[in-house]
């Protein structure tokens, strides 16, 4: 029957690209774990001035060092008490979910940005550019990222504007380097020489017919490097050269309290707990992307 072959045809047809991306995404359940917790993290951030009880730096007075609700003596207004001068733990939890989303967000699309423009720039017109743009990514990536970063914030100041600034810098070197390479590969290749042929200039080419094709490892870098700028903003914060009080960062609440770990350790816990759960689920969601966008790391 030509309805029946219609029909068999119809369920073999492959799925489209994005259905398709599911699929290899889903077979990886831990990132489909680390999705949704991303996901819940960044509503909880966007909503946090109407889901926080508290103004995360009223300080109220009576109700300093307050056990969270499962300790014996908790107050029913502070769900996970308070700190050492009364503030409410939760909502500074909620708006330090903002800042350490926004620095690490922020940190991810400039180092992208600017990344994908000095990589292509480097493939493209080699010889010198190219020597000089890798020697100075070299010569970043010698240093330790947290020293360079310190050494940034040292000569800039710290404040959370220098922060994305300083692990900015920090990390170009990655997405260069892996734009670079890519560029460099998809440059060999036909379809690039028959781009060339057919007169498409320098800047179309290397944008609009390279950098696409580009695309697959740099997201999964920009995925993992969200998470690594939360982890490096949260060592300048305990450090002192991050966001400074009383702006409720992860970092710095974990500076304000470390006086308090052995008395009140959920002071110093639960900031500590809040970034752990973030840089975990964001990670697992690269590994999951990265399984996706790479067909050889798919399930047969």
């Amino acid at each position: 029957m030509p309805s029946d072959t219609v029909i068999a045809s119809a369920a073999a047809a492959p799925p489209g690209p994005v259905r398709a991306f599911w699929n290899a995404f889903s077979e990886n359940r831990g990132a489909v774990i680390g999705l949704f917790a991303v996901l819940l993290i960044c509503v909880v951030a966007a909503l946090a001035p109407l889901l926080a009880p508290h103004d995360p730096l009223e300080q109220v007075k009576g109700a300093t060092k307050l056990p969270p609700f499962w300790v014996e003596g908790a107050d029913p207004r502070f769900w996970l008490g308070t700190d050492a001068v009364g503030r409410d733990m939760l909502s500074r939890l909620m708006f330090g979910a903002r800042i350490s989303l926004f620095i690490g967000l922020s940190v991810m699309v400039v180092s992208m940005v600017v990344g994908v423009a000095l990589g292509l720039a480097a493939a493209w017109y080699g010889g010198l550019i190219d020597v000089l743009i890798i020697r100075i990514m070299d010569l970043i990536m010698a240093i330790p990222s947290l020293v360079l970063a310190i050494l940034i914030i040292a000569m800039i100041g710290p404040s959370l504007s220098n922060t994305i600034i300083a692990v900015t810098i920090v990390y170009l070197p990655r997405y260069v380097r892996l734009v670079r390479a890519s560029a460099l590969a998809e440059l060999s290749k036909d379809y690039v020489t028959a781009a060339k042929v057919a007169g498409v200039g320098p800047f179309r080419l290397m944008t609009v017919t390279v950098l696409p094709n580009c695309l697959a490892p740099l997201i999964v870098q920009a995925a993992l490097g969200v998470s690594d700028a939360i982890l490096e903003a949260a060592g300048l914060g305990f450090l002192g050269l991050g966001a400074q009080p009383p702006t409720p960062e992860w970092g710095a609440m974990l500076a304000d309290t470390r006086d308090l770990m052995l008395s009140h350790p959920w002071v110093m816990a639960l900031p500590g707990l809040c970034i752990l759960l973030t840089v975990m689920a964001i990670n697992l969601m690269g590994d999951g992307l990265r399984d996706a966008l790479d067909p050889r790391l798919r399930k047969s």
